[in-house]
C-alpha cells in the first residue's frame, strides 16, 4: 500500500483554526494546540451566550415595563393580564421601547389594560 502524505490537509486544518484564533493573546493565537483549545471553548461560549442574550434582554424589558407600569398603579403581572384581556398584542420589546421613548402612548396602553381588568 502506498504511503499517505497528509501535509496539505493538516496545514489547511491548522490554518483554519489559527485564523479563527486571530487576536487571541500569546500562544493562543500562534500555537495550534493551545489555539485549538481556545477556539473550541470560544465557540461553546458563543453558542451558549446567543441563547443567554435573548433571556437577558427579555429580563431587561420586563424590568423596564414593570417600572413604567407601577407609575400607573399596576403591577407587571396585572398589566400583562390586562393586555391579554384587552386583546392588545404588543411584545415586551415594543412595550419597553414605548415605556422609555413615548410615555404618553404607554400611558394609553396602561389605561386600556387597566380598563380590561
Amino acid at each position: 500500500m502506498p504511503r499517505v502524505r497528509r501535509g496539505f490537509k493538516t496545514r489547511r486544518r491548522h490554518n483554519r483554526i489559527l485564523k479563527l484564533a486571530k487576536g487571541y493573546r500569546g500562544s493562543h493565537s500562534r500555537l495550534f494546540r493551545s489555539a485549538n483549545e481556545a477556539v473550541e471553548r470560544a465557540l461553546v461560549y458563543a453558542y451558549r451566550d446567543r441563547k443567554a442574550r435573548k433571556r437577558a434582554f427579555r429580563r431587561l424589558w420586563i424590568v423596564r415595563i414593570n417600572a413604567a407600569v407601577r407609575q400607573h398603579g399596576l403591577s407587571y403581572s396585572r398589566f400583562v393580564a390586562g393586555l391579554t384581556r384587552a386583546g392588545i398584542e404588543l411584545d415586551r420589546r415594543v412595550l419597553a421601547e414605548l415605556a422609555s421613548g413615548d410615555p404618553a402612548a404607554f400611558a394609553d396602553v396602561a389605561k386600556a389594560a387597566q380598563a380590561a381588568l
